[in-house]
């Protein structure tokens, strides 16, 4: 190997490149994994896109990795890529805290399914990425630990929950990423730092060692810098898991096959439709200017577009705030200082009672109690009915239009975010504002159907990235990477 090469020629590389050459055994995935290590260390202190680093965890996967393919026995197709996994799966060698004080230094007993099967694939896990504590959040502002940065402008926010994943991932810190989309928060952190996020359907990647914050909602998944990228890592995590109630035991479509015919980009006959609910005020200039564009381009490569009316879509934020929270009072019930976690107040004085409330108080952050005590009143006597029965009404009735829509279009677009980024701070103290940014990605969760948010250039505004989002039915995820390559490679390179 050639002792003249840099971290910038390794780093800069896509997976699917990097994967390739050490397959073929140009580079190695020690190699890889410590340019990447070494990149982390230069950069990631103004970042903040890791909360933990495991430099020598990470090179003995590697080493193994290494040691597999050079025995011909190569895991995956990802083999020896490494990889940041967003600090909500647990992972035996590593820390979990879901960005939170609750969680500080605890380490799982077991791996997450997802974890397993990264290590299974040859994928070396860099470390774990910052978040909103709890998956609570649309900015990586409210993790108790650190603020992360987006690395098109260190004075915005990079998307949230998954903004740590985000930021690796753009600031070249990592090639693979894993984030979890509950309302949105792996394809808007994906839109506002132009990279590529996909949330599955529901039930196809496995939920098992996921920390829960709503599990009728949450849903793991890839992140990259390509859509090939992405699929080639979908491939590797999603299966149907026995230890998750909730996964799906069905095939899913061949993601990676999708992107690679996408990449030639003919989309003749595809119907695309453009959510009416989806458009309007509320959105920046530049990136309605952006999705306009990619229309065009998508009408270019063969496609038709049409309008489509899904008039349950505008309570949909109204729906999401009232089931999201009812499902967080009652998973964070077990974070009660009994069994594990912090435990505040533990000095003989105190009932368990006011141990239990005295250790939720010091640690649960603002927006975590706030999501605790509207999902509690929600779920109260008295308002259940008028409140939470309502609200799972709504995500029926929003369920109905995607499937009506999808009987004439075989997809739906929609810009990802309303604005590009934010300024850090700017809506700490605003939270109807911030759930305002999820306004576009949140029909998709309510529904468990997929979606992808593929880079569309940056805002003629500010000159931010902005993102388009491709939503498909259930188990239509193939149709995502189809046109999100097609589109991806019509679009051209960004910045």
């Amino acid at each position: 190997m050639s002792n003249t090469r840099t971290a910038g020629d390794i780093t800069g590389l896509t997976a699917a490149e990097l994967a390739g050459k050490i397959a073929a055994r140009e580079l190695s995935s020690v190699e890889v994994t410590q340019a990447h290590l070494d990149r982390i260390a230069e950069i990631d202190g103004e970042l903040g896109a890791f909360l933990h680093v495991g430099a020598e965890e990470s090179l003995a996967a590697a080493k193994a990795a290494d040691d597999a393919i050079a025995a011909g026995e190569a895991p995956s197709g990802l083999a020896g890529v490494p990889i940041a996994l967003k600090d909500v799966f647990t992972t035996v060698d590593a820390p979990t805290t879901c960005g939170s004080k609750m969680l500080e230094g605890w380490k799982s007993p077991y791996d997450a399914t997802v974890t397993a099967k990264l290590r299974a694939a040859g994928i070396p896990i860099l470390g774990k990425t910052n978040m909103d504590e709890f998956a609570m959040g649309s900015s990586t502002e409210n993790s108790a630990y650190q603020v992360t940065r987006n690395p098109w402008d260190v004075t915005r926010i990079p998307g949230g929950s998954g903004g740590g994943s985000a930021a690796a991932l753009a600031s070249f810190q990592a090639p693979l990423a894993i984030g979890t989309d509950t309302g949105g928060s792996i394809r808007q952190p994906a839109s506002v730092t132009a990279t590529v996020g996909v949330k599955p359907t529901y039930g196809t990647v496995s939920r098992y060692g996921l920390v829960a914050c709503a599990s009728s909602l949450d849903q793991g998944g890839p992140c990259g810098r390509t859509v090939l990228d992405t699929a080639l890592l979908h491939e590797v995590i999603a299966g149907h898991d026995p230890r998750d109630s909730t996964s799906i035991d069905r095939a899913i479509p061949d993601v990676v096959g999708a992107a690679r015919a996408g990449a030639t980009g003919d989309l003749t006959g595809v119907r695309i439709g453009v959510v009416k609910q989806l458009q309007g005020d509320g959105y920046q200039p530049g990136v309605v200017e952006s999705f306009q564009a990619a229309c065009k381009q998508l009408t270019d490569l063969g496609a038709t577009i049409v309008e489509v009316d899904c008039p349950h879509f505008s309570y949909a934020l109204g729906a999401y705030y009232l089931i999201l929270p009812s499902e967080v009072s009652s998973n964070l019930a077990r974070f009660d200082a009994m069994r594990y976690g912090l435990r505040v107040g533990d000095d003989g004085t105190h009932s368990a009672d006011e141990v239990m409330a005295l250790t939720r108080e010091a640690g649960f952050g603002a927006e975590v109690k706030r999501r605790i005590m509207i999902g509690t009143y929600a779920l109260s006597s008295g308002a259940y009915d008028a409140f939470y029965g309502q609200a799972q009404k709504v995500r029926t009735l929003i369920a109905r239009d995607f499937a009506k829509a999808y009987q004439d279009v075989d997809v739906l677009i929609s810009p990802t975010t309303p604005t590009t980024p934010f300024k850090l701070g700017e809506k700490v103290d605003d939270p109807l504002s911030m759930y305002l940014f999820d306004l576009c990605t949140l029909p998709v969760n309510l529904a468990g159907t997929s979606a992808m948010s593929v880079p569309s250039g940056l805002s003629s505004d500010d000159g931010l990235p902005v993102g388009l989002q491709l939503m498909a039915p259930a188990f239509g995820d193939d149709r995502l990477y189809r046109i999100g390559a097609a589109y991806e490679a019509a679009r051209g390179p960004i910045g």
